[in-house]
């Protein structure tokens, strides 16, 4: 075959490839959004059918991330029998709905409570994310993990979950293997975490400032921390999402601090090559934290202005748990067990004795810092 004919070839069979990927990215996206609307079908039906049968208060108390959660892990095995999932995963588009969920979230938060908790909020970020990536980093010495491995798990752990591993992933330059390590631990935590939470706020009697601090600390995955805010109250979703994009908003600052650790520290490059740019932090830089606080101002600005902003309010509202309906289902379908065979005892005992840390840690400085907070 000659040069010619094979380019020709190639030509050909180019579009086909990116049409069936792109087939397969749509149909991801129904699967999404089919077990979406069945989630919402469920929260408005399950509750009716108990009426008066003694399901009732169990089944009232269910809130839409619990059934998001449930139908994806479900998508998700039903997806993998089949062959299916990982060709359909392209679709599972978490973080995009996540992140639009959050920006939507933040046209029902008063600018007022955000710019009062924004305080305490940056306080608590900076100390929790100080010492509990300072003991992840400690701790994966001591059980010799590989040092850009012991970087995604404590950036992971101390931040957001995928996102900030992702973040550290690029900064280090770790390798994909170590990237799904990662991202696996994260949801594997995270999941109980949605529903141990708010439990355990209750049973300590916690402020709804107070758990939702603790939640937004403490949950590792953005999508959790909205989901364990639903399931915990509206004043509790609306600080977990203040600590927790307050947070976010330090993934460029770690990322950048990694760049510059591992390239003068651990790979002993030259100062020249490994300087950090502006432009680097801003690349990193969660850029929906803008668009969040944006929601935020233009929210209160137009209650403030026009009389009945109230309904559009609500509709922006309606329109916001539809996203994070999504992204629980994605959750669910995401959700690998392989990944966490693959990464044996070592980076598991190292998560787990992280998550406990920064639990103790988080629902300190949340009850000292939000104690006598309130949700105006």
């Amino acid at each position: 075959m000659t040069q010619q004919q094979q380019q020709q070839q190639s030509t050909q069979t180019e579009p086909d490839t990116r049409s069936t990927g792109i087939g397969y990215a749509v149909a991801g996206v129904l699967v999404v959004v089919a077990l979406g609307a069945v989630t919402r079908f469920l929260e408005t039906r399950v509750p009716q059918w108990a009426d008066g049968t003694g399901f009732e208060r169990v089944a009232k108390s269910i809130e839409f991330p619990v059934y998001a959660i449930a139908l994806g892990l479900f998508g998700n095995f039903v997806l993998s029998r089949l062959a299916l999932r990982d060709a359909l995963s392209q679709g599972f588009r978490t973080e995009f709905f996540i992140k639009t969920g959050l920006v939507l979230l933040g046209a029902s938060i008063n600018l007022k409570v955000l710019v009062t908790a924004a305080g305490p909020a940056i306080v608590q970020a900076l100390l929790l994310i100080s010492i509990v990536f300072g003991f992840t980093w400690w701790l994966g010495g001591v059980l010799r993990l590989e040092d850009k491995l012991r970087a995604l798990l404590a950036s992971a752990v101390s931040i957001c979950g995928v996102s900030a591993a992702i973040a550290a992933a690029g900064a280090v330059q770790a390798k994909r293997e170590q990237l799904a390590y990662a991202a696996s631990l994260v949801i594997a935590f995270a999941l109980p975490s949605i529903f141990l939470l708010p439990w355990l706020a209750d049973v300590l009697h916690l402020s709804d400032p107070v758990a939702g601090a603790w939640i937004g600390g403490n949950i590792d995955t953005t999508a959790a921390v909205a989901a364990a805010g639903a399931i915990a109250g509206e004043d509790a979703l609306q600080i977990a999402t203040i600590v927790k994009t307050t947070q976010n908003a330090l993934i460029g600052v770690v990322a950048i601090a990694l760049t510059a650790y591992f390239a003068l520290k651990v790979e002993r490059k030259s100062t020249e090559e490994a300087r950090p740019t502006l432009g680097q932090f801003w690349e990193r830089f969660p850029k929906f934290v803008l668009g969040f606080i944006a929601a935020s101002i233009i929210g209160t600005l137009y209650l403030q202005w026009v009389s009945d902003g109230k309904a559009a309010i609500a509709t922006v509202n309606d329109l916001r748990t539809w996203f994070l309906i999504f992204a629980f289902v994605a959750i669910g379908l995401e959700f690998s067990v392989k990944g966490l065979k693959e990464a044996g005892w070592r980076p598991v005992a190292l998560f787990a004795s992280a998550t406990v840390v920064n639990i103790v840690v988080a629902l300190g400085l949340a009850a000292v810092l939000f104690g006598g907070f309130e949700v105006s």
